[in-house]
Order: C-alpha cells, then sequence, then structure tokens
C-alpha cells in the first residue's frame, strides 16, 4: 500500500501552517517536500542547509527532539509573477522569519529560501 498523498501549497501562505501541522506531526519527510529539490534554508543559525536530501536529514534530526510549534501571525505576503515573499512575526516576540516560495508549474507553491531566525 503506497502512502496518502500530502497536500500540497496552493497559495505562499499555506506554507507556513503546513510546516507547522507537519512539524508537530514529527513529519520529517512531510517538511521536505515544501520545498524545491535545491533549495536553501539559513538553520543552523550562522549556516546553510542547501537542497532538499540536505533539508531532510536536517529536519529528521530537528524531529527526534520532538519540538512543538505554533501558527504565527502572518505579514502581508509580497507576490511578483510566480515568487513570493512570505514571512511571519513570531509567537515569542523575537525577531521575524522570511520565507521566499516559488509558483510550481501545477500551480502549487514550494519555498526556495527559507530563513527561520532573524534576531531583532
Amino acid at each position: 500500500m503506497s502512502p496518502t498523498p500530502r497536500t500540497r501549497a496552493t497559495e505562499p501562505e499555506d506554507l507556513a501552517r503546513m510546516f507547522v501541522e507537519r512539524a508537530n506531526a514529527g513529519d520529517a519527510e512531510g517538511l521536505a517536500e515544501l520545498y524545491e529539490e535545491d533549495a536553501v534554508v539559513a538553520y543552523p543559525p550562522g549556516s546553510q542547509t542547501v537542497g532538499r536530501a540536505a533539508i531532510l536529514a536536517l529536519y529528521r534530526q530537528m524531529m527526534a527532539q520532538a519540538p512543538r510549534f505554533e501558527v504565527e501571525e502572518p505579514l502581508p505576503t509580497v507576490r511578483n509573477g510566480d515568487l513570493a515573499v512570505t514571512s511571519t512575526r513570531p509567537a515569542d516576540g523575537t525577531g521575524g522569519r522570511v520565507q521566499v516560495a516559488r509558483r510550481q508549474v501545477d500551480g502549487t507553491w514550494l519555498r526556495i529560501i527559507d530563513r527561520p531566525e532573524i534576531a531583532d
């Protein structure tokens, strides 16, 4: 029996909510699927994780710690054609989170750049 396909983001704003849902479910594979194959995540702080395979390894390690995430207040999305910049105001009131997403050929959205932590 093959696994049920995961829901795909139909709007760039969906990605933040889907991240929280998948992270809280401990779904590292589902988290990695939110990124393009050659995406870049600026994490751990001060370094970059490049490519979906490396992002999957990062999230597997992170999910082993069983972190809990909250849906955060979204800031207005900025779009230019098939690109979008999304961001949220962290629940703990520090810094910010910023992502660049790209519309795919099928109309869904994936992250291409993710900066999950920005200090004030």
